[in-house]
């Protein structure tokens, strides 16, 4: 598995999973929590080390179980956690605070490598109050890196500007549908590193067809170029899969390297 280093040093896998309807009924994201970890115990069988999740998701505990019926340690994973942009979090320091604790509680796990803001709010100091709560937990080597997610340019411009520590990753939505060029550009020049949230979301048959010809010439399917190209690129992925077999095509992304005149096919998509 390829890493890459974060602007704290940190590496973090290029590639990870999605969980956000594991350990859930019909598995739908609104769906009653289960327990079922299946799916995540093949992830990790199939090569999977990162695992992105989230207090709204309700399945930050289903995560942490599956996680430890592998027998693998703590050690071996990079967990991903957020914490929701909504004012119960924000309010104050101690707000901020229980919800930090809570996910680790849930994670059972005394640090979480990557913890995010999941949702930025119309209130540029509150966020940054927030942040400062975040900082001191990596002060204290709970958080290992911290950073934002679905945070346009000048919602991250301005943490950038006023944080001590700055955010080390920005999970936004990038897929063939819609790349999210701009702000993928805004961060890679300010040393953030970018994150897709839904990479092989709202692909239309259109860009299908196109990513499934480039990918002949590389006997790889449309899923592994749309893949490929954002790692080419410098942007880290997690495409979720309940199917082991297209978990295991979602990994195997290092044993071919699109050419400069297909990448700019993709990005024209």
């Amino acid at each position: 598995m390829e890493t890459i280093q974060l602007n704290n040093g940190l590496t973090i896998p290029v590639v990870g999973s999605g969980t956000n309807t594991f350990g859930k009924e019909n598995r739908e994201y609104m769906g009653t929590i289960n327990g079922e970890t299946t799916e995540l115990k093949e992830a990790v069988a199939n090569g999977y080390r990162l695992f992105d999740t989230a207090i709204a998701y309700r399945n930050e505990a289903v995560v942490a179980k599956g996680l430890k019926e592998t027998g693998l340690g703590r050690e071996a994973f990079f967990l991903t956690s957020k914490i929701p942009g909504e004012e119960a979090y924000y309010k104050d320091a101690a707000a901020v605070k229980e919800g930090v604790e809570s996910s680790l509680a849930a994670l059972d796990t005394d640090y979480i490598d990557l913890y995010l803001i999941h949702h930025p709010w119309d209130n540029l100091e509150q966020i940054l109050a927030m942040w400062r709560v975040l900082e001191a937990f990596v002060d204290k080597g709970v958080l290992k890196a911290i950073g934002v997610s679905n945070f346009n340019q000048e919602q991250l411009g301005y943490l950038l500007e006023h944080s001590r520590i700055k955010p080390a990753v920005n999970q936004i939505e990038s897929h063939p549908g819609n790349w999210n060029d701009a702000i993928i550009d805004f961060c890679l020049e300010n040393h953030v590193v970018p994150e897709a949230w839904g990479p092989l979301t709202k692909v239309s048959d259109e860009a299908k067809e196109t990513l499934s010809k480039i990918g002949a010439a590389y006997n790889k399917n449309w899923a592994q170029v749309a893949l490929r190209y954002q790692v080419q690129r410098g942007v880290i992925v997690i495409p979720k899969s309940h199917n082991n077999e297209r978990q295991k095509e979602n990994l195997a992304l290092f044993d071919f390297e699109l050419s400069s005149e297909d990448m700019q096919k993709i990005a024209t998509l």
